[in-house]
């Protein structure tokens, strides 16, 4: 019998589990584009960067089974300025770092932590959240999709010849 699985808030005390979190993230996506950097050289500063963001309108939680940390998820509330949009859709949820161990994979734990970040953005009065992915990574999308999320923009990417004939 499995463990239940437990959604909290991030503690300093959880720093460490995090911070391979992270690397193991970047690490996985790295393997599936080469614009990302290895985990182990931005660890830390992106720890400390998402936290921060987090600390001011959002929260990092994390999924806990057994008393070991095995995934987490970081949000907070974006507001931006496009005249071309709703109020609502000017203020939102963001999503910017989801990440299930690879050993958890599969078992609906990222369905999990998107719920509990729902949940919490809510209660701040936000209706709608908005998740990035790499277009290459398939897995997360199905995730998000099962979770109720759907496509809102794409962003397409063009690398350039910048050669010096020009």
């Amino acid at each position: 019998m499995t463990a239940p699985l437990l959604i909290r808030p991030a503690t300093p005390a959880d720093r460490p589990d995090l911070r391979l979190a992270v690397i193991e993230l970047q690490d996985y996506e790295r393997l599936r584009h080469a614009t990302r950097l290895p985990g182990e050289q931005i660890a830390d500063a992106y720890l400390d960067w998402m936290q921060r963001q987090a600390e001011a309108d959002g929260a990092v939680l994390v999924a806990e089974r057994d008393g070991s940390i095995i995934g987490f998820i970081a949000g907070w509330i974006e507001q931006t300025d496009n005249i071309g949009e709703t109020d609502d859709s000017n203020r939102f949820g963001y999503i910017s770092d989801i990440c299930v161990l690879p050993a958890f994979r599969g078992q609906r734990i990222a369905t999990e932590l998107l719920n509990g970040i729902e949940q919490y953005l809510r209660r701040a009065g936000v209706v709608r959240l908005r998740i990035n992915s790499l277009a290459v990574n398939t897995s997360a999308q199905v995730s998000y999709e099962r979770a109720g999320f759907v496509p809102y923009e794409i962003l397409f990417e063009k690398l350039i010849d910048t050669g010096s004939d020009a």
